[in-house]
């Protein structure tokens, strides 16, 4: 692996995004036309700079969008006949993917200015139609009738729990988190501060799993404006470089290797250490300001503590316990509110949590804001499969 290839090649100049939840009033296109061109107007330019642009979507037939099998709806919303345009799906990394894919044709010279745009519609069908029931229907026929992802990450809790004396009011602790930071983010899904009581005695759907430990679905689109790095400074005053994005696929089976563990995923670590040995980084904690991750359910927070080395293996549950990831803590996770409060349109996510390290670089994340000091850098994780891909940039300011 090239570490330099990418390495502050690629600058992001503009970002957009809607605000995250049931969306019944928009159309996928016009979602995703908002999100772009909220993202065009913050970087100052007009549509006529893109040269290209990749549109990370996962399962169109949630919106029932024929457009959203590919990507030349892009060039249509924008009226751009012409425009290359590349689909990506890739499970629940699919929005850090169609980034990285971007960031790596701007880094190589063939464009000077691309467009990323993550868009998915998840709330426009009924249960029956619903991922999980997709999900079902069509694969493995004996594997996944009856394991979902609330089934296995409960697993992993229990796995956890077990093994580490994690406990249930660790994983409510991460629903408290972040609904704390979700109430105080004016584009969340969920704004709303909750109590460890009331997450604690909250329906059970896996067990130890509750309705608070659960991400849920929604609608959403965000978008990103990429460009060489020496062309940043020519076409806008602020903006934030690319320092590394790792990726890492493990194979075995959608519920094979990647979880065999339970008690961490291979795919963030692999992607994690790619990043950091691309950014020249030995001790993330101390190099690493703040981050966002994927936080499907709280125990996969409490891993991904662990995973990305940000504490010893067994430790995430301390993590949480002595407040540092909280946004006052020393390394804030989820600023945001993360999937927790935002919910998870599955090609939108990765660049949505772009977007908010994005702002908290550039000091726009308003009562969400934490400090930037040590490296102004934040780290993004998106992982998806469940656990069998993962996607883990770097971004600082220049």
């Amino acid at each position: 692996m090239n570490t330099d290839a990418l390495r502050d090649k690629v600058a992001i100049i503009g970002m957009g995004c809607t605000p995250f939840g049931i969306l019944q009033d928009r159309s996928f296109a016009a979602q995703g036309l908002q999100a772009v061109n909220e993202a065009l107007a913050d970087a100052g330019i007009g549509k006529e700079h893109i040269e290209a642009a990749w549109l990370g979507t996962f399962e169109p037939n949630l919106g029932g969008s024929y457009a959203a099998y590919a990507g030349d709806f892009v060039a249509d919303i924008l009226d751009m006949p012409g425009l290359p345009v590349t689909r990506v799906s890739n499970y629940c990394a699919t929005g850090m993917d169609a980034m990285r894919n971007a960031a790596i044709a701007v880094a190589s010279g063939l464009y000077d200015v691309a467009l990323v745009l993550g868009n998915e519609k998840m709330r426009d069908v009924p249960s029956r139609d619903s991922l999980i029931r997709q999900v079902v229907t069509t694969g493995h026929p004996i594997v996944q009738k009856g394991l979902s992802a609330p089934g296995l990450f409960g697993l992993m809790a229990r796995r956890h729990m077990a093994e580490f004396g994690t406990t249930k009011e660790d994983l409510a602790r991460v629903a408290v988190k972040n609904h704390y930071n979700g109430a105080r983010h004016p584009k969340a899904m969920f704004q709303k501060e909750v109590s460890l009581e009331t997450v604690v005695n909250a329906p059970m759907i896996s067990e130890p799993l509750g309705l608070y430990d659960c991400t849920p679905t929604s609608d959403g689109a965000a978008a990103a404006i990429l460009c060489r790095a020496e062309l940043a400074p020519q076409l806008t005053d602020e903006y934030i470089l690319i320092e590394a994005i790792g990726m890492a696929t493990v194979t075995g089976g959608r519920y094979g290797r990647a979880a065999e563990s339970l008690i961490g995923f291979e795919a963030t670590q692999l992607a994690g250490q790619q990043a950091y040995k691309a950014a020249g980084i030995t001790d993330p904690l101390t190099a690493v300001d703040f981050a966002e991750v994927h936080d499907c359910f709280t125990i996969t927070e409490i891993l991904n503590y662990e995973d990305l080395g940000l504490t010893a293996k067994g430790q995430g549950a301390q993590f949480i316990r002595d407040g540092r990831s909280a946004l006052e803590g020393d390394f804030p996770v989820n600023p945001s509110g993360g999937l927790k409060c935002f919910g998870h349109p599955i090609g939108a996510s990765g660049v949505r949590m772009t977007y908010v390290i994005y702002e908290q670089l550039l000091q726009r994340a308003g009562a969400t804001q934490v400090p930037v000091h040590r490296n102004g850098r934040g780290l993004v994780h998106n992982l998806g499969g469940p656990g069998s891909v993962c996607v883990v940039g770097l971004y600082h300011l220049p």
